[in-house]
């Protein structure tokens, strides 16, 4: 099972991971100084884009205070939510099984709440896309 966590978005909103329960999500842990993370984020957006209507929720979890992503994300046309922070976002990585604290590592999560997939170090988007198309 996935654990229960809270994190501040860019906008300063507390987000709980519990507002989209029942849905399949995709945790991304990544940073604008890691270049693998920024070369994944593309496919993660147009993921996003194709099977919103179907359940997907892509949420980005930024290893950085806000102020240092709002640009990126602005400029990039990021559509799914990013919350931010440092040590609490190393120590909930740590919770989701990231025990080396490699960026990027993407969690994909079931509609049950259920962890089913995790990757250390980029995610090829065809990769991404057959779990999630598995999981809705």
């Amino acid at each position: 099972q996935r654990p229960d966590f809270s994190l501040m978005d860019v906008t300063g909103e507390v987000r709980q991971i519990n507002e989209w329960d029942g849905q399949v999500i995709a945790i991304n842990f990544w940073a604008t100084w890691c270049p693998p993370c920024l070369k994944e984020i593309p496919s993660f957006i147009a993921l996003q884009n194709k099977y919103l209507d179907e359940g997907l929720q892509f949420i980005g979890v930024a290893l950085q205070k806000p102020e240092e992503v709002t640009d990126f994300i602005r400029t990039q046309g990021m559509n799914y939510p990013v919350l931010t922070g440092e040590l609490e976002v190393v120590e909930l990585a740590k919770t989701y099984g990231n025990k080396i604290g490699a960026l990027p590592y993407t969690v994909i999560i079931d509609r049950f709440g259920r962890i089913s997939f995790v990757k250390y170090g980029e995610l090829a988007g065809e990769t991404a896309e057959e779990v999630i198309k598995s999981l809705l």
